[in-house]
């Protein structure tokens, strides 16, 4: 039995997507301390700085290859160096990688079909948005549902997650969340983790107990479930911000949580805020 290859499939493949212009230093050390856990492929994919913005909307319209605008002759050697600094990090750490650096013949929907073969996405919540005006909300949005991996929004300065939090509602959504998180890290799952539930109508009920105690417990060995008696949209952000070392857990984000997720915007308030590493999947 060929035991080199049995440990090789254990790898997983992780996206790392940067605006080209702009190198997010959160993301890759949140790809990298990944990699100290358990060994990862790394692939970076680095984006025209004018595309960045539009990446998603183009991929969901247009299956065929399109024009990418010329990068100015700056941008394009920042670009370059910046990939320089990807492989050189990727080879100090030992990282195995793979680079996606055709400026002008890669066409933007490779990318979103790139998710689809990747276990996860990661991007940065401050400098991978820096020149779309603030507009992280509507943006990330189309990130997240384009997205056909999971996704972990990262901060550029944080502390590598020593706890796990799980934000729990209820929905189907958020449960499919926290098993994809569950599968995809089970080396992270045995760190204290604690499951929240809140609702934004005030429902005290915990629902479906029973059931997603019986879950969690067999995938988090340190879990503590607890009911917040606080209307997360005003309250759930400031809270989080005490939660040092954490990383949040959360669902809801698909065609039709868009709409939950503007109303719901605790979510969002806590990637703006730039804290903690978010985890969000959807169907």
């Amino acid at each position: 039995m060929n035991f080199e290859l049995l440990k090789d499939c254990t790898m997983k493949k992780i996206l790392l997507a940067f605006d080209g212009t702009h190198f997010s230093n959160g993301s890759f050390e949140f790809a990298r301390r990944l990699n100290e856990v358990e060994p990862v492929l790394l692939t970076g994919a680095f984006l025209p700085q004018a595309q960045a913005a539009s990446l998603w909307s183009y991929a969901d319209g247009m299956s065929g290859p399109m024009f990418i605008p010329t990068v100015e002759e700056k941008n394009a050697e920042v670009m370059k160096a910046n990939i320089a600094k990807f492989e050189m990090l990727c080879q100090k750490n030992g990282i195995e990688y793979r680079i996606h650096e055709d400026l002008y013949d890669f066409a933007l929907p490779e990318l979103k079909l790139e998710t689809r073969f990747a276990d996860l996405l990661i991007v940065g919540s401050e400098v991978f948005y820096e020149n779309l005006g603030g507009k992280l909300n509507e943006y990330l949005q189309d990130v997240l549902h384009g997205s056909e991996c999971p996704v972990i929004v990262v901060p550029e300065n944080f502390d590598f997650p020593q706890t796990n939090i799980l934000s729990y509602d209820g929905t189907e959504s958020s449960v499919y969340a926290i098993k994809q998180f569950a599968y995809l890290f089970p080396e992270l799952c045995s760190r204290p983790t604690l499951l929240v539930y809140a609702h934004e109508d005030g429902k005290n009920e915990f629902p479906k107990q029973s059931n997603i105690e019986e879950l969690t417990a067999r995938h988090f060995s340190d879990l503590t479930m607890m009911k917040l008696d606080m209307p997360p949209k005003q309250f759930f952000t400031s809270w989080m911000e005490n939660r040092k070392g954490a990383l949040l857990v959360s669902g809801a984000f698909g065609r039709s949580g868009i709409s939950q997720l503007i109303k719901r915007s605790f979510i969002t308030d806590v990637i703006a805020d730039h804290h903690l590493p978010v985890f969000i999947t959807h169907r």
